[in-house]
């Protein structure tokens, strides 16, 4: 029971206004009236107090410990996508050694793939997307790699052209002696066992319409001759193939008319620089022969010298011991000079109609060739020529 009226009052009394409502508003709290009221009343401040108190402490608590919470899951999902990000790929140039080779024409995807396989990056849309974002372009060759390097260190090396080995490049124009000591040289075999092949008259390797002689049937592209069990046999045989089955993708007549074609064309492609001109050279060296003249081909001379056509002098052109000597020796050389590209040996097939019997390349640097059917209007550009380029032989 409370001790007086005033406590009873204090607890369990409620305003009201004149309309019969509660107020939201307490009235001002009457003075004490005793000694026991005004303890009573300092206890419930102390309590009133210490409860708001407890209250604030409680809201800093939930408030901090949500902050902390909320900054530690933000963090952690920071470093999840940092790790993420960086578990796609390794760090650093790597370790060891690995013997990586990409194929001719191989795809990125696929050389992607194989460097994941063999453990040299880490992921292969990774590796890809280096490759696309550098604007890289992969050559084909066989690279000395790391293990786990970055997906960066490793395009680098593979977009270097002259860090691949083991890959050799026959080039359209190029003489099948050049051929053959780099073959040499990259697979790692002795040159002699090459020059007994060719020696040989290619047996088993060359079809029999190139008479037993390489020049003309070496195939250009990419040949990868460090592959396990190559021979000196089987590197010149996969070049040769290639070639029969271009000329045959191409409709190249078979039999002696396809060695001719290939001589041809070979001489087309070392006389001018400018594919537009294949068919003009071919049809002054049909004209020409046609008509029973020399062919008069610096080309030619200089491949059975041995030399660049600016290397050749006087003497060299005047032997008329050299069978490839056409200043002198009527009709075609004993084989073709090169390997031909495909723009030559179409032209060689459907040459380009016209009576020229000369033509005389007026500008070194372009290629510029003119193609003209006398001797006097030869004559008239070349005195022209000689007079523009008093050094010019």
């Amino acid at each position: 029971m409370p001790e007086d009226f005033n406590e009873l009052f204090d607890t369990n009394a409620e305003w009201v206004d004149s309309t019969g409502s509660s107020s939201d508003a307490q009235p001002p709290e009457p003075p004490p009236t005793s000694r026991h009221e005004m303890r009573l009343r300092k206890k419930r401040q102390r309590q009133r107090k210490m409860t708001i108190a407890a209250i604030i402490v409680v809201a800093l608590l939930i408030v901090g410990c949500g902050g902390f919470f909320g900054i530690r899951a933000v963090t952690h999902h920071i470093n999840n996508t940092n790790s993420q990000e960086v578990s796609t790929d390794y760090r650093g140039p790597g370790t060891g050694t690995v013997w990586f080779t990409i194929e001719s024409g191989e795809s990125v995807a696929s050389i992607s793939r194989h460097l994941v396989k063999a453990g040299v990056v880490k992921n292969a849309d990774t590796f890809a997307s280096t490759v696309a974002a550098n604007n890289s372009t992969l050559y084909p060759g066989m690279y000395q790699l790391k293990k786990h390097m970055s997906s960066m260190d490793a395009v680098k090396i593979l977009s270097d052209q002259t860090k691949a080995t083991g890959f050799l490049e026959v080039k359209a124009g190029e003489r099948s002696s050049d051929v053959v000591a780099q073959a040499a040289q990259l697979s790692g075999i002795d040159k002699s066992q090459f020059d007994a092949v060719v020696n040989g008259g290619g047996q088993g390797i060359l079809p029999a319409e190139a008479g037993g002689k390489f020049e003309g049937w070496f195939e250009p592209g990419v040949y990868d001759v460090k592959k396990k069990g190559s021979t000196a046999s089987s590197i010149l045989k996969a070049i040769v193939d290639k070639r029969v089955a271009k000329l045959n993708d191409l409709k190249v007549p078979t039999g002696a008319q396809r060695e001719t074609i290939l001589n041809m064309a070979s001489i087309a492609e070392s006389e001018v620089n400018r594919p537009e001109y294949y068919g003009k050279v071919v049809r002054v060296i049909m004209n020409r022969l046609n008509q029973g003249m020399a062919l008069g081909m610096d080309s030619t001379v200089a491949y059975g010298e041995n030399v660049k056509p600016s290397d050749l002098t006087d003497a060299m052109l005047g032997n008329a011991s050299d069978p490839y000597n056409t200043r002198i020796n009527k009709g075609l050389p004993p084989t073709p000079i090169s390997s031909p590209g495909d723009e030559a040996i179409k032209a060689a097939m459907n040459p380009t109609p016209g009576d020229w019997l000369y033509f005389v390349t007026t500008n070194l640097q372009t290629g510029e060739t003119k193609f003209v059917a006398t001797q006097d209007e030869f004559n008239q550009i070349r005195d022209e020529y000689k007079a523009q380029n008093p050094n010019a032989n």
